[in-house]
């Protein structure tokens, strides 16, 4: 009787209006009063626990890290390298959109920060250059969503968190997954190019692409050290995340002089706003899960759903398709948060591997980030252009059907997202 309560009070307060957080931290502490004989204050040392976890220090760093980048001139320089290389082939600037993205996104680990920092940039420059408006448009959000695929990620840490899961097996298992949707991205940037015929006739001379090398080479060496660092074994994912702020710190300070002590103030703001947003919410997901432990609600769900569920298969399409759908109403960052102990059981039983189960999670978040009305990427891809979110939505729709469609692909080849994870112990 509980769980059916439970269930309709969250959507009640989400129609309400009520912010998510505040939704599950109030549903959990109505239903420990309500329906168990747990002390009261059990609830305030679980809402301590669950922003506890060392690991969720790695999430703050990054987005700081992110912050630093976005604001100095570490984009700008990535942009004039991937142009050197492959601008004056056909669909050039395209294409160096999305590997700029993708490698920004190696050193972020944030969706709307890679939006923000490379879209700001491109877009403008690719419609100059007479590729249309609304392609540039919808492939700049769409491959700013690269940023929390391609490792490193700040959902990854969070589902490895709550999972009880290597964060290091977890990036590792986002490496090829992030390269086959970066590759369709490419591809299908490179047909529309050139369908159209948009290219840029100007190539870079070899003493500008030695220069742009020179300029760069700082922000080319971020991933090496940042990722190196963490599968070397010579720090972890949380030390990983503070050598990522201090190495994008000094160099934009010290190196590019591209930030003064002064801007950093702005930075800092906002990073503490974002992050304590993110520890909030994981804060409250927390005593839902714990309530939903205590009475053994992920059990008896799954209990349910296998009298109508005897596939895998079937498990994962409408999981994928139930996920898609909640991405259009509510923020699936805080979903997984919720879903993942609710899932674990059915996991189990079904052979699936949690790592890989993440790896679908984080995609369709990805996709979640697309998808009106709550799609953070078109309100920051909105925000930097100045176009109505209308018009921002229309022009991602190619992409999202193409995320789809590797959304898909990755849910029935594990194999892509674990076979660099058998590498390690």
């Amino acid at each position: 009787m509980t769980t059916p309560l439970v269930i309709a009070g969250l959507f009640l307060l989400m129609v309400l209006g009520v912010p998510l957080a505040a939704v599950m931290g109030i549903s959990a502490v109505v239903c420990v009063a309500l329906f168990t004989r747990i002390p009261p204050q059990a609830i305030f040392q679980q809402l301590y626990l669950g922003a506890e976890f060392d690991l969720l220090q790695a999430v703050v760093f990054f987005i700081v890290a992110g912050a630093i980048m976005s604001r100095g001139t570490l984009a700008s320089r990535l942009i004039r390298i991937g142009q050197a290389v492959v601008g004056g082939f056909t669909g050039g600037m395209a294409i160096t959109a999305v590997l700029i993205c993708m490698f920004f996104a190696a050193v972020s680990g944030s969706s709307p920060a890679t939006v923000v920092a490379i879209g700001s940039i491109m877009i403008p420059a690719m419609i100059r250059s007479g590729y249309g408006e609304r392609f540039s448009l919808g492939l700049l959000t769409s491959t700013g969503s690269l940023g929390i695929l391609i490792p490193p990620s700040i959902p990854m840490i969070i589902w490895a968190v709550v999972m009880g899961q290597s964060v290091t097996k977890q990036f590792l298992a986002g490496f090829l997954p992030g390269l086959v949707m970066g590759g369709a991205l490419m591809l299908y940037a490179y047909f529309q190019s050139r369908r159209h015929g948009w290219r840029t006739e100007t190539k870079i001379s070899a003493p500008e692409l030695k220069q742009a090398l020179k300029e760069g080479i700082w922000g080319l060496l971020m991933p090496v050290i940042v990722l190196g660092g963490i599968y070397s074994g010579v720090f972890t994912a949380t030390e990983a995340a503070a050598v990522a702020f201090t190495y994008a710190l000094f160099v934009e300070l010290v190196i590019h002089r591209s930030l003064k002590p002064r801007d950093l103030m702005p930075v800092f703001k906002e990073s503490i706003l974002t992050s304590s947003m993110l520890l909030f919410i994981i804060a409250n997901a927390s005593i839902l899960s714990y309530y939903f432990s205590v009475d053994q609600i992920p059990l008896r769900v799954a209990d349910v759903l296998l009298q109508f569920i005897d596939n895998k298969y079937v498990f994962l399409l409408l999981v994928n398709i139930g996920i898609l759908i909640m991405g259009c109403f509510m923020d699936i960052v805080s979903a997984m948060l919720v879903l993942g102990p609710v899932f674990l059981p059915l996991l189990q039983k079904f052979e699936i591997d949690p790592i890989h189960f993440g790896i679908i999670m984080v995609l369709n978040i990805e996709v979640a980030f697309l998808t009106p009305p709550f799609g953070v990427n078109l309100f920051v891809a909105s925000g930097i252009t100045g176009k109505g979110i209308v018009e921002v939505a229309r022009s991602v729709i190619p992409y999202l059907l193409l995320m789809y469609g590797v959304l898909f692909l990755i849910t029935y080849v594990p194999w892509i997202s674990l076979v660099l994870t058998r590498l390690i112990q």
